[in-house]
């Protein structure tokens, strides 16, 4: 068995409406890990996300290639009616705090899971999707035996978003993009041991 079979949350929501289910038997909604195959609609959602904000993109489209590549179970997308409307992408890091290498290397040997990107398409923005999304997805970690923390950095106005979520500011981030500066946060993932000897996980 497969760990997504294993965790109910992974699971489709069915939301279909009678007409829904009379124009095909794609699921009205469901979150799986991302794939190679998926980039270029992740690629699409994170450039119109970020550069109409910021003018830069976390990742470029070479770099989600990798990372669904390298590590493909430390992503998590939401489609609905097979169409993907919202993503995170992980990776593994092995240090304390984050440095410029964690832009770019997946380190398994590590225990951290940094969230490089998450990101909603334009028409479902506003609908709380990005807080559902990433609830799942640290509750999925928590399945993850090798996954202790998860950490990001973030744009000042950012920080009441994750604040919400269950993240903790740990002080400005070393890395720096142009004249770009970002917060450094961290979420507890370790603390959540008894919950995965008791989540069939």
């Amino acid at each position: 068995m497969s760990v997504l079979n294993a965790i109910p949350f992974m699971r489709p929501i069915h939301l279909r409406s009678p007409r829904q289910q009379r124009r095909h038997t794609l699921p009205a909604s469901e979150f799986r890990c991302l794939s190679p195959e998926d980039a270029v609609s992740v690629f699409e959602i994170e450039r119109e996300a970020f550069i109409s904000v910021s003018g830069e993109c976390p990742l470029h489209l070479d770099e989600v290639r990798q990372f669904l590549t390298l590590c493909p179970e430390l992503s998590l997308g939401w489609f609905e009616e097979g169409r993907l409307v919202a993503f995170i992408i992980g990776s593994m890091w092995n240090q304390d705090r984050l440095s410029q290498d964690a832009l770019t290397f997946h380190k398994p040997e590590g225990s951290s899971v940094h969230i490089h990107v998450l990101a909603v398409h334009r028409t479902f923005r506003q609908q709380g999707k990005g807080s559902i999304l990433l609830w799942r997805y640290l509750q999925y970690l928590r399945c993850l035996p090798v996954a202790r923390r998860a950490v990001l950095m973030c744009e000042d106005f950012l920080v009441p978003f994750y604040s919400k979520c269950g993240f903790k500011a740990v002080g400005p981030c070393d890395i720096t993009v142009g004249p770009m500066t970002f917060i450094e946060m961290q979420y507890p993932v370790q603390g959540h041991a008894f919950m995965r000897r008791n989540s069939g996980c």
